[in-house]
Parts: structure tokens; sequence; C-alpha cells
């Protein structure tokens, strides 16, 4: 919340000065005409001349400024709608027309956002607006104006507040409820059937004497010369999994869709399920990479771990770089060592991209359960169904069933190669990622 700073008051010309003002001017060149009615003529004069008088005591002289407020979140989350309000308290004894303008950060590109408002005598007034910002970072708002005016509207007075304040934008977070919700309904509808898990770890609980039946190579050396007994070690399985969200910052993820980058879209789908996964008892790790691997953070279970993720995701943007698949694979294998469930965002245009790193994908897939994600563009799906009407259609047509028929075979390829892969768009990310993270759970794939 920002508080009134600084009062700056100009006046303006009213909503109806001028056409009073010209209605008064052409009963004056009239009058050369017709004498009679430039007597008429002075009367409206003085009595248009008091009203403006009036109009300013009113504004300038007898009322008191208005305390006006932003009232705004301390970070607003990206791709989605963010209430921002303003309150107004008018301090005057009588009701006032009000026009308002507020500084919006520049990002939005918004030059002619006002907000018309009649502001009751003695009474606060709360506005509401939205912004739905389109990239992370920082958002700078700057101050409020209100244009205010009496009944009379011949005299404006522009009251201006010093509000400037910044606002981080951190992915897409106002939505967790939700996918919450979605994923406790997810699980219940999927049943409990039990699968072979391809992995298997073990968690110290206890040391324990000895019973028949018990393995020897548990056996607690130290514990047992201590106690005269044969004491051994008690292992449980460990339930919780190992989720890694590896988001690929090459050239082809800053790709743009209805407004956010395929970047963003990975970015707010691994926070969703990085949240989740906390919530179900999983640990939730991240890397991004490019021609290097740039951030990683080992998978952990405790509560801090979405901030830290969070965090880390604030500022990630693309490099522009060719992604090096390579690195990520050896990366993966020094820093990871238990199997975990690898969540990889990324795009291959061509069956050719994907080819230079089959192998590096394979390699990962067999040390770890791999699920790659890559983008289905919906534009050039509807392109590839649309009647062609010219020549002209006919070949953007061919273009766009040829860049379709491209993802496909990119996905059989995967497939063939035994690699769990899903071709989706990128607005419907976030649901179909989490039912298919609540999928492979409920199945014990890891």
């Amino acid at each position: 919340m920002s508080e009134n700073k600084q009062h700056n008051k100009k006046l303006f010309i009213g909503k109806y000065f001028l056409p009073i003002g010209l209605t008064l001017v052409i009963f004056f060149v009239l009058s050369f005409f017709f004498p009679a009615l430039y007597g008429i003529g002075l009367i409206f004069f003085a009595v248009f001349y008091a009203l403006i008088i009036a109009d300013f005591f009113l504004l300038k002289v007898i009322g008191k400024p208005p305390i006006v407020k932003r009232i705004s979140p301390e970070r607003l989350s990206n791709g989605d709608k963010n209430m921002i309000h303003i309150s107004i308290l008018n301090r005057m004894p009588y009701r006032l027309f009000a026009r308002i303008y507020d500084d919006l950060p520049m990002q939005f590109q918004e030059r002619d956002f006002k907000i018309d408002k009649t502001l009751p005598s003695g009474k606060k007034v709360t506005l509401t607006y939205s912004l739905q910002p389109t990239t992370r970072g920082e958002y700078n708002f700057g101050n409020i104006h209100l244009f205010l005016s009496t009944s009379l509207n011949l005299i404006t007075m522009r009251f201006s507040v010093t509000q400037e304040e910044m606002l981080p934008t951190y992915p897409s977070f106002l939505h967790m409820r939700k996918y919450r919700l979605l994923s406790e309904g997810r699980l219940r509808e999927v049943g409990s059937k039990q699968m072979r898990r391809l992995g298997n770890s073990l968690e110290f609980e206890q040391i324990k004497e000895y019973v028949l039946g018990d393995d020897i190579r548990s056996i607690n050396w130290t514990a047992t010369a201590r106690k005269g007994d044969i004491m051994v070690n008690h292992y449980i399985e460990e339930r919780a999994q190992q989720v890694y969200c590896i988001i690929d910052k090459g050239r082809l993820m800053k790709s743009p869709f209805k407004n956010l980058s395929l970047l963003d879209y990975s970015i707010n789908s691994a926070l969703t399920i990085a949240d989740v996964s906390l919530r179900k008892q999983d640990k939730a790790g991240l890397i991004t990479f490019s021609d290097k691997v740039d951030d990683v953070l080992i998978a952990d279970g405790r509560a801090t771990q979405a901030n830290r993720i969070m965090e880390a995701l604030y500022k990630t943007e693309t490099k522009y770089a060719e992604s090096n698949f390579e690195n990520l694979y050896m990366q993966v294998r020094a820093r990871i060592q238990q199997r975990s469930f690898l969540i990889l965002y990324t795009n291959f245009e061509t069956i050719n991209g994907l080819t230079r790193n089959i192998k590096s994908l394979v390699s990962l897939s067999r040390y770890h359960l791999l699920m790659i994600v890559i983008f289905e563009n919906s534009e050039l799906v509807q392109l590839s169904r649309t009647k062609a009407e010219s020549v002209e259609d006919i070949y953007i047509r061919t273009i766009a069933e040829k860049y379709v028929y491209e993802k496909k075979m990119i996905l059989k390829e995967l497939h063939k190669h035994g690699i769990h892969a899903m071709l989706v768009e990128p607005e419907h990310l976030k649901v179909q990622m989490l039912n298919k993270y609540l999928e492979f759970k409920n199945r014990q794939a890891v």
C-alpha cells in the first residue's frame, strides 16, 4: 500500500466551459445585428463569470484534498489477472466527479488508461482494475492523477499523488490452489493400483536386535560390540521420489504463444509441478540449461523448496544459444545419483534437431524416468486444416502440414527409443503435465 507523499494541484478548463463560452461569443456577434441582445449578453456573461468564480472557490479554496491510496499485492503473477485497488476518500462537503489516471508500468504500454467515477461527499470509494503481465521482472508504477470537477464542471482541478512503487512479477502462482485441488481429485479418480517400481531406495529407521530372517548384511558391528548382542540396522522403503523440472533456455524457447513465450509456459508449469509434488511428500528439484547448465537446485522435500525454486525462476531468461543436451546429460549424471523423475521442457521443430541430440536423451532415460515435453503450434494445426482457395493458400497449407507432420515424427521417434514424451499446446500444459505426474506417481513408476 502506498501513502500520499505529495499533492500537486493545477487548474484546467472544465467540460462545459467551452460550449458555454462559444455560445456567449455567438450571442455577442449577433448583438452587432440585433443591439437589443447586447444587454442580455452582458447579463449572461456576468452569470457565467460568477459561476466560474464559485467553481474556483469550491475546488481550490473551500475543499480539502482527497486521500488517495493504491492497494497492490506484494508481487504480481505472470500470465494471470492481478487485482489492483485505488482507494479515494472525498473530504469535500459535496459530490465530485473524478477521472482517474494511474501511471502503469511501461511493460503494459497502456497510454490511455483511465477510470471515471463519482465520489460521494465524505465517503471512501474503492476502484478495482486488473493487470495481466506477460513477462517476468520488475514492474514500476508511477503517480496517480485525479481530474476533479463539481456539478458545474466549468473548472477542473488536477490532483496528483506521488505513489511510485516497484512490484516484482514472479512465475504464475495465483492458480496454485486450483491445481492443488485438482491433484487431490485426480488421485482419487485414478485409484491405487500398485505396479512394480523401476528403482528402489532405502531409508534408515532404527537399530534393533537381530532376529531370524534379518539380512546379515545389515549387521551394525559397532552397536553389536557395545551391546554384546547382534544388532542390525533396520531400513524402510523410501516412499518419496525425486522430481526434477529441467527447463531448456535455448533460442527455440523464446517462441511466443498468446503473449507468453514457451519459456514462460514451462516456468509456470514447473512451479505448479514443484508445489504439488512437495505436497505429495515428494522431493522437488530444478535444472535450467542452454549451451551450459546454469541453475541446479538439488531435490529437497522441505516446505521452503517451492520458494527457492520460484526465486531461481524469477529472472530466468533465454540466452538465444543452441541447447547442449550432451552437457546436460553429463551434469545430471554427476549431480543426481538417485533414480528420479525428470521432466524436460524443450522444443524441437525438425526431426534433424532431435536426431542430433537423441543419444544424450536416450542415455538420460537409462538412469532416470524421463518425460520430454514438446510444444504444439495450434495456429499451424489450424492453418493445415483450412480450405485452400488460391495458389498462395496451397503453399501456406503445405508448409503448415509439413511442420505438423514433423512434430508427429519427433514424438514417434522419442517413443521408439522408449522415452516418454508429450506433444501439448502451451495453454493446456499445466493441466496435462499435472495429470501425467499424478499418473506416474500412482503407478510408482520411479
